[in-house]
């Protein structure tokens, strides 16, 4: 069965961490690269039972963004976090691939949509943006995927506060 890994980049995270970890449900694994945090964030991401590394002085962070666990990679900001029906939509997924025992060959990555909040109220992103790659995937932009204009779009969005 293909593991799905959500792979995030902290730095002093503490205080919005939790509530990006408290909607990863879907992921088997959490792997959080954090870049010297002074605050609570290694400690509150061990309490949700991810994995914490430190990347090397001098390596590139999209590095550390392909985990040792074969299957795919949901990449992050600290300051998102999946709504219900993406979440849905993640485990249908899952279940496909287990069905499948393996994902389509023609789905090279997939992408979700996302909101973002503003002073104003909350505005929908228009274009989606690829967060979901294979292990393997080698085209990072720093921290996350390069879209891809062929990603299949999720149901479901991903919530980016811009408020702690």
């Amino acid at each position: 069965m293909l593991d799905l890994t959500a792979v995030l980049h902290t730095h002093n995270d503490a205080l919005r961490l939790g509530r990006c970890l408290e909607t990863l449900y879907p992921c088997d694994h959490i792997l959080i690269i954090d870049h010297n945090s002074q605050d609570a964030t290694v400690h509150i991401a061990r309490q949700y039972g991810a994995q914490v590394i430190h990347p090397n002085f001098g390596t590139d962070a999209d590095r550390y963004a392909q985990p040792a666990t074969p299957g795919w990679v949901l990449a992050l900001d600290p300051r998102e976090s999946l709504t219900e029906s993406l979440a849905a939509s993640l485990f249908e997924l899952k279940e496909e691939w287990k069905q499948a025992r393996s994902t389509p060959l023609s789905v090279s990555s997939y992408s979700v949509f996302l909101r973002e909040e503003t002073a104003e109220g909350w505005m929908e992103i228009s274009a989606p943006q690829t967060r979901l790659v294979p292990h393997v995937w080698n085209r990072w932009n720093a921290k996350l995927p390069v879209n891809d204009p062929s990603a299949v779009p999720l149901k479901g969005e991903l919530l980016h506060f811009a408020f702690p």
